[in-house]
């Protein structure tokens, strides 16, 4: 029998460590045949901390828990009392509110994250882990493993869905040796923390398919390319790397064969543009990340001049379900030219919050309201940003659309990484692609005058937008700089820079005609709304006035209820938060 606690990133921010201890002491003072494993990433951060114990029909979890819960918990458990609620999560799909997580959560390449001890590779070879690297290098050729991968139609699962097997084939026929394979683990979407809770979860899978692709294309050389900012995913997957090496999976003789192949890790600075292959390969060489033009490709000329592979980490963990288990089986699941499953991070105001794995095929009303619960503000839904800062924004009447590479490239948004941002109707649209943009001019290298210059242009009009200083003309000209910027940009970071604005002109351009007007519908751009009292309504109970930072409020003689001076008012939006009655309003800026 076997307990987990699970201490991937998010459950150690809400306390993961003192839990593991608390159950620790108690299973050794009343259970010691129940061993105790930490495990990544379980899936349902919005119910840190989350633990698993043993029962009849597999593992029982239990979410929110702090380590004062603990000893209650665990003697209720384990005699069979009533449990309290609160913290019980569904067994097998069914009576909790989680049920529909649970129910629709497909792990394939998520199969052993909060399963297994990321540390431990007897855990990974007790679940199977590693059979398929032997029997692939038994063989001897690596040319299976490129059909298979190609025959199952895997595509990239870190932005474009390139097809693996094409890029594979590239590079195996390219001329130069010895051969790189880099695993690009550089994610640096805002939302996004798929490939940080795989190579937490479970990082021997990463290294089994990146051994494999090594055989598939003759490259010696291993190169991990993660984030700075992934501390405990580079702890993890260093002690994965140790471990492999002493069994013989990486080195010299891997799997006992006359393939070697070797893996090091370099970690990033931080530079969302390092996520373009030539910037990572200008990073990983020393130099400042700045993507050069193509062609040459990576796959021709990479690191060091050597023919180079890059995928991302989603992309090497499906490869051993691949090769293990026949591209047949992992085709089954899907629809069109976009087959498996694929991870995505759920954030935002949603109220299911975390990491979840749907078959391709999965609408994204499916994924948002079924799986996510709906809105965690209880306001409507009304748009979904997919596929980061690269990525569109997509309003609720397309949410029957199909996840697919080429069902959301119809609707002007890309998958991306798989990050998903849910937004309310509070939000505002026009202030959405604002930031968007800011990160991705914050992030431009600087090259390409359209990226450089465009960006920052773009950014300059958005914001006098969002400030009530636009002028007429002012949508017309962000539509074709977006349009210009995304043609003639050198890289994926300037093509795709424009996306949220073009998404978000495309479905919300009363939005936009509105903030040229001086109004925002949503009341977020804090430069067009003023916040007034209904004096008809308000109480004058003065919470407001002792909540006000700027002292702009006062009752007032012959004034019923509290009033707001609106020139000197910070629009904090602070009264509004402490307003038991309603009376704080907010109305468009005086002179509109």
């Amino acid at each position: 029998m076997r307990a987990v606690v699970g201490m991937g990133t998010c459950g150690l921010a809400a306390g993961a460590a003192s839990v593991h201890q608390a159950v620790e002491t108690w299973l050794g003072d009343h259970q010691p045949d129940v061993a105790l494993s930490p495990v990544g990433c379980i899936g349902l951060c919005y119910r840190e901390v989350v633990i698993g114990l043993p029962h009849a029909d597999g593992t029982q979890l239990y979410g929110d828990i702090a380590a004062a819960d603990v000893p209650a918990l665990l003697r209720a458990h384990f005699d069979g009392h009533e449990i309290d609620p609160s913290k019980l999560i569904s067994l097998n799909g069914s009576g909790s509110a989680d049920a529909s997580f649970v129910r629709r959560d497909e792990r394939v390449v998520l199969k052993r994250c909060g399963v297994v001890d990321p540390s431990s590779i007897r855990e990974y070879l007790a679940t199977g882990g590693y059979r398929t690297l032997e029997s692939a290098v038994a063989r001897g050729d690596g040319r299976h493993v490129i059909e298979a991968v190609t025959e199952a139609g895997l595509r990239g699962r870190g932005g474009a869905g390139f097809p693996t097997g094409r890029k594979w084939t590239l590079a195996r026929a390219a001329a130069g040796e010895p051969k790189v394979l880099i695993c690009n683990a550089d994610e640096g979407d805002p939302g996004a923390f798929m490939d940080r809770s795989l190579l937490e979860g479970d990082p021997f899978a990463v290294l089994e398919g990146m051994a494999l692709g090594a055989l598939a294309i003759g490259a010696s050389e291993g190169i991990v390319y993660v984030r700075n900012e992934y501390p405990l995913a580079v702890k993890r997957l260093e002690a994965a790397i140790e471990q492999a090496r002493s069994h013989g999976f990486l080195g010299r003789r891997v799997a006992g064969g006359d393939f070697g192949f070797d893996v090091r890790i370099v970690r990033g600075a931080g530079a969302f543009v390092c996520g373009e292959e030539t910037a990572m390969i200008a990073a990983i060489e020393g130099r400042r990340g700045i993507p050069r033009p193509r062609p040459p490709y990576p796959v021709e000329r990479g690191l060091r001049g050597q023919p180079t592979c890059i995928n991302n980490v989603e992309t090497l963990a499906n490869v051993p379900l691949i090769v293990g288990k026949g591209a047949a089986h992992w085709r089954r699941i899907g629809m069109g030219d976009s087959r498996g499953t694929k991870v995505f991070s759920l954030a935002g105001d949603i109220r299911h919050g975390g990491l979840v794995e749907v078959p391709m095929g999965t609408t994204i009303r499916s994924l948002v309201d079924e799986i996510g619960g709906g809105s965690s503000t209880d306001r409507p839904i009304k748009a979904v940003q997919l596929g980061g800062p690269s990525g569109g924004c997509l309003p609720a009447e397309l949410f029957d659309t199909p996840i697919s590479y080429e069902a959301l490239s119809e609707t002007g948004a890309i998958m991306g990484s798989g990050g998903i941002v849910v937004l309310d109707d509070s939000r505002c649209m026009v202030d959405v692609a604002r930031y968007f943009l800011s990160f991705t001019q914050q992030q431009s290298c600087g090259r390409c005058t359209f990226c450089r210059v465009g960006t920052r242009r773009l950014l300059e009009l958005l914001e006098r937008l969002c400030e009530g200083r636009g002028k007429r003309g002012d949508i017309e000209t962000i539509e074709r700089l977006s349009q210009q910027v995304g043609a003639a940009s050198l890289c994926g970071l300037g093509k795709t820079a424009p996306n949220p604005i073009l998404t978000t002109l495309r479905y919300f351009r009363d939005e936009y005609e509105a903030h040229l007007k001086g109004r925002c519908p949503s009341g977020r751009c804090r430069e067009l709304i003023r916040y007034r009292i209904d004096p008809w309504v308000c109480d004058a109970c003065q919470r407001c006035l002792t909540q006000c930072p700027a002292g702009t409020i006062s009752l007032e003689d012959g004034i019923l209820g509290l009033n707001i001076d609106t020139e000197a008012c910070a629009r904090c939006g602070g009264c509004m938060d402490v307003c038991a009655f309603g009376a704080v309003t907010i109305g468009a800026r005086e002179g509109y």
